[in-house]
């Protein structure tokens, strides 16, 4: 049996030992809260993203942190990108249709998975990062429906394995999801004032929002940028002949039809009254020419019905144009209001030639 003095000496060891864990846990949980709370007062999706792509990863000490958001249907990328969000300049942000082929995890994936990093299996998580070693796939769920998930990746092989508890990371999970959900609402709730009602497209201050920032990356991407204006031909004509709430269904039925034909990068707007207005990033003229007569003849392929054997025929006028900002321009407004004013000149081009046309400053 040790002596008194030894035993004592063991025992205060020991106590001088816990207390150092009990204030490494306290530090760790101080940090684990300021950063929840960071995530909880930001302000805008995107600076959600920044908050949990550079925020946890300074926090954790760990070499990389993504975010993949599950969103088929291009809702969440369109807000984030209506609050200036650019995926150059953030790419561990991802944007998913489904989850399937990201990684295997995603087939059975309910609660954080953790493991070691394998290239051919999780390269999609974390796009362009080296020498990560094990890594924390966390699921992002509310409601019952999932959101996305969390990725976590580190050097260090022991950081992440299959015998370490998850209830922390699930909790993290857990204030993500909410997070995002929240900021998710709150941007759908700014959009709404940047939404056209009757037919659910962008409007015209959206459009010239939009403007501005696709010009300059067209800019810094030495690429076209095309503006499309299409509008509807003799439109009086059908309010008057068959009433405001047949224009309104014209109206809906050729937004519909301009937006299957036209790409997840591109943005339709009502511009105004019968008319609507398409930015079309890295498009060369006779690109958009194209898409402008498959729009055109969509919309004549057949009548648009508006009541029990009840239709119209419809018909609509395009015009086309396009710019190169050049390096150095500095007054990207004036540039965006010449585009727009050259595609109105073409458009008014079609309606003098007979209308139901395509007009382009070159053709």
């Amino acid at each position: 049996m040790a002596d008194p003095e030894t035993e004592a000496r063991r025992l205060r060891e020991q106590i001088a030992i816990l207390r150092r864990e009990a204030e490494d846990n306290s530090g760790i949980l101080k940090r684990a809260q300021t950063r929840e709370l960071c995530l909880l007062q930001s302000e805008s999706l995107v600076a959600l993203f920044d908050q949990i792509v550079d925020g946890l990863r300074e926090s954790h000490g760990l070499e990389a942190v993504s975010l993949v958001l599950v969103d088929p249907q291009h809702e969440v990328r369109h807000l984030a990108h209506s609050e200036k969000f650019s995926s150059e300049s953030r790419p561990e942000v991802l944007f998913v249709d489904t989850l399937a082929g990201m990684a295997p995890q995603f087939a059975t994936l309910y609660k954080p998975w953790l493991g070691p990093y394998i290239g051919a299996d999780h390269q999609l998580l974390f796009p362009g990062r080296q020498g990560l070693t094990s890594i924390a796939i966390l699921p992002l769920r509310r409601q019952r429906q999932l959101l996305g998930a969390l990725n976590f990746g580190s050097s260090d092989d022991r950081r992440f394995t299959r015998h370490h508890g998850t209830d922390f990371l699930d909790h993290l999970a857990n204030v993500t999801a909410v997070c995002l959900e929240n900021a998710i609402n709150r941007a759908r709730l700014v959009r709404s004032g940047l939404t056209d009602v009757l037919t659910g497209l962008s409007n015209r201050r959206y459009l010239q929002s939009r403007l501005a920032e696709e010009l300059a990356r067209a800019q810094r991407g030495e690429n076209e940028l095309t503006c499309v204006l299409v509008d509807v031909d003799h439109f009086k004509a059908v309010n008057d002949n068959h009433g405001h709430l047949a224009g309104d269904r014209v109206l809906r039925e050729i937004a519909e039809r301009i937006e299957m034909e036209v790409r997840a990068s591109d943005v339709v707007a009502r511009y105004g009254g019968e008319e609507f207005a398409l930015l079309l990033p890295d498009t060369r003229p006779e690109e958009a020419i194209g898409l402008s007569e498959r729009i055109r003849k969509s919309v004549a392929a057949s009548p648009i019905c508006f009541g029990p054997d009840q239709e119209v025929e419809v018909t609509v006028s395009v015009g086309v144009a396009s710019v190169r900002p050049v390096s150095g321009v500095t007054d990207l407004k004036s540039l965006g209001e010449k585009l727009i004013a050259e595609a109105d000149v073409q458009l008014y081009r079609a309606k003098a030639d007979g209308r139901d046309l395509v007009r382009y400053a070159n053709s």
